[in-house]
């Protein structure tokens, strides 16, 4: 019989509906039991996609005996931490602070009200060294729970207090160029310059990292550059990268990124595929570009839906185990390309031994740089390129005769977002409109579906819209339509973005303390998270931030502007001191010292004299700028940045501004890139 996790939408938590655990979801109904029975809270928190969560719930929670254990001495709660980050980041906190690390599964017990009083991740279903059994933890927490209640109470309160004093105190400073210097300095020193990369195993790509140091090369910062660059092409050369099929796993579980943990997930790639765009944009080099292509035809292909929104994640396990899908064999390699020369040109490229490089079978890297690879082989580098997607393709094309792994089908705004933001800049700079038709699609779906009566939502699956949308919801929603607005000039692009802004500053943000993660009036929780660090997306805080000077820059607002800038100088002193942490503030920081160039192109949009000065705009990587183009007379709902504003001689004219001062207009693109240059 499924337990009550039936009726929800998320596909973690259904995945668990046939659990003989008496499951409940979180909400009101679990609590009041959980009082009225008197009885201690287990709270097991995943996603759809985590592997050894998957292990965890067919070790234990399939288990009968365990069942009956925990339903006799619980009230059991499962949370998917993509529906509910407010939740996740509350008792990972503590999880945290109980043990010292986190992860996932996480297994929380709480007191009737919430408060956390003992915490880990994932226990097996027998003892291991320094490792007790699921079922020994169980029954120890239930005996506590007897014999020294008072203790538990006391424990749930220090714990508790210690997350209502997780709030950073200010230590207000004003910025400066020379502290943001330091910063990108900082996370020089902690990198990796033999494999790439930030730590050792696992390791995570950190693209907010990346686009920190490419935004800090746009400024001539040519170290910036170079380390970017080196991570970059590290993570690119396969394995944590997929050659056959485009996209990144989530982390590598080795230092040298060769074995990922499969799992696939929207956020990633849709940052990671910026971070290669800029890269491309501030060196020329073609492999970058090929890599954001080929990783935005994966997502299309694989994690597009039939209405326009993106999945969240691909799962690491497909017939019950993990990375089955992307692996080969040596023989099997043979048989699939009988061509010499492809069979050839792949075995050069790549490292593909006989005996494999991961459980006796393989994945793909690369042994040596393609420049090389295509002098042994006598080919351009052009040329291999090609012969390599053809011989990729006929890998891809095996490989989808294999049981794919699971999809995580439900649609978060904050992840869509993400990547109709990268989209949307891919489809300008790189004047493709497949790119550019793919993030209007996204948007359209969004704003259909997960934005109803002015009002967002999280998460949508089948139809069905839940949960009420976070800070980071808003934030990376008004980014991602305003990088819409400024590459097809829909007005109603900007004016859904400054509803949201008015919606975020309203209910998220508290003056003299700054962002917080849930809005005002939200269900109550033992403690209103404030999340400033990035962890695998940026912080909702620092989205918030760098959406306000954006819209700002457009909107004309001097109170959003400084709000921004407050918010700045109340944690500017963590931010130079902890960069790896908070790189997405930093970017933010550096947008503010910029102060952002505003430029207003007045003409026709679909005439080709308007759209050669638009292209000029964006013709180079330009992260300190915002543009908009407006027909004569604008739209009422584009922004004040072009209202108000005439063409010179009837010609399409640009107003190229800072700060609200603005130089003489100009009508030609040789005109225009001059005073870009300046």
């Amino acid at each position: 019989m499924p337990n009550r996790l039936q009726h929800e939408n998320s596909p973690y938590l259904l995945q668990h509906q046939y659990n003989p655990v008496d499951w409940y979801p979180w909400g009101a109904e679990a609590l009041e039991q959980a009082a009225r029975e008197d009885k201690p809270i287990f709270l097991s928190i995943g996603y759809a996609a985590c592997h050894w969560c998957h292990v965890m719930a067919h070790e234990s929670f399939e288990n009968p005996t365990t069942a009956a254990l925990m339903n006799q001495n619980f009230i059991n709660i499962k949370v998917d931490r993509e529906e509910r980050p407010d939740l996740d980041h509350i008792y990972m906190q503590a999880v945290q602070a109980m043990t010292g690390s986190g992860g996932w599964p996480m297994s929380v017990f709480l007191t009737p009200q919430g408060k956390p009083f003992w915490g880990g991740t994932y226990f097996p279903p027998s003892p291991r060294p320094g490792m007790p059994s699921f079922n020994q933890v169980i029954a120890a927490i239930a005996e506590a729970w007897r014999s020294d209640r008072q203790g538990i109470l006391s424990s749930g309160e220090n714990f508790t207090q210690k997350l209502y004093n997780e709030i950073t105190a200010a230590d207000p400073q004003a910025l400066s160029p020379q502290a943001l210097r330091q910063a990108a300095a900082k996370l020089a020193d902690g990198y990796d310059r033999q494999e790439g990369g930030w730590g050792t195993a696992p390791k995570f790509p950190l693209p907010v990292r990346l686009l920190f140091l490419l935004q800090q090369a746009a400024g001539s910062d040519q170290d910036s550059l170079k380390l970017a660059e080196h991570a970059l092409q590290s993570m690119a050369q396969g394995g944590m990268y997929d050659v056959v099929g485009g996209g990144f796993a989530r982390y590598s579980t080795d230092a040298r990124w060769l074995v990922p943990h499969f799992e696939k997930m929207l956020y990633d790639n849709a940052l990671l595929a910026r971070a290669y765009l800029y890269a491309y944009l501030l060196t020329g080099n073609p492999e970058y570009r090929h890599i954001c292509e080929e990783t935005l035809r994966f997502i299309q292909r694989e994690m597009t839906l039939p209405d326009g929104g993106f999945l969240s994640a691909i799962d690491a396990d497909s017939e019950g185990e993990e990375g089955k899908f992307y692996l080969w064999r040596d023989d099997e390699i043979d048989r699939v390309l009988p061509d010499p020369e492809d069979n050839l040109l792949l075995r050069t490229v790549y490292h593909v031994p006989v005996q494999g490089n991961f459980e006796g079978r393989i994945i793909l890297q690369r042994m040596r740089p393609l420049a090389e690879a295509a002098e042994r082989l006598g080919l351009t580098l052009d040329k291999l390129q090609q012969r390599l997607d053809q011989v990729h393709g006929i890998l891809y094309r095996e490989r989808e005769t294999r049981i794919h792994p699971h999809r995580d089908d439900k649609v978060l705004t904050a992840w869509n977002a993400m990547m109709i933001q990268t989209l949307a800049e891919a489809g300008r700079y790189l004047n493709d409109a497949s790119w550019l038709a793919a993030a209007q699609n996204a948007a359209e779906f969004l704003l259909a579906n997960l934005y109803p009566q002015d009002h967002l939502l999280r998460s949508w699956r089948k139809g069905k819209a839940r949960v009420d949308g976070f800070l980071e919801d808003h934030a990376a929603l008004i980014l991602a339509l305003l990088e819409l607005y400024q590459s097809d000039a829909n007005p109603r692009w900007y004016a859904a973005a400054r509803s949201l802004t008015e919606t975020m500053l309203r209910e998220f943000h508290q003056p003299g303390q700054g962002f917080f993660d849930t809005p005002r009036g939200a269900q109550t929780l033992i403690t209103r998270p404030q999340d400033l660090q990035d962890n695998a997306t940026p912080s909702g805080s620092a989205q918030a931030v760098l959406a306000l000077l954006r819209m700002a820059a457009l909107e004309g607002s001097t109170s959003w502007h400084d709000l921004a800038v407050e918010t700045l100088q109340r944690q500017a002193a963590m931010l130079v001191r902890y960069p790896a942490v908070f790189s997405h503030w930093l970017s933010a920081y550096a947008l503010a010292l910029a102060e952002p160039r505003e430029i207003a192109i007045i003409g026709d949009p679909t005439e080709a004299d308007t759209r050669h000065l638009w292209e000029t705009a964006w013709s180079a990587y330009r992260p300190f700028q915002v543009c908009a183009v407006s027909s004569d007379p604008p739209a009422a709902d584009a922004p004040p940045l072009v209202q108000d504003r005439d063409r010179v001689n009837g010609q399409a004219t640009v107003y190229v501004c800072r700060h609200h001062a603005c130089q003489a207009p100009v009508t030609t693109a040789q005109a225009l890139q001059a005073l870009l240059a300046d």
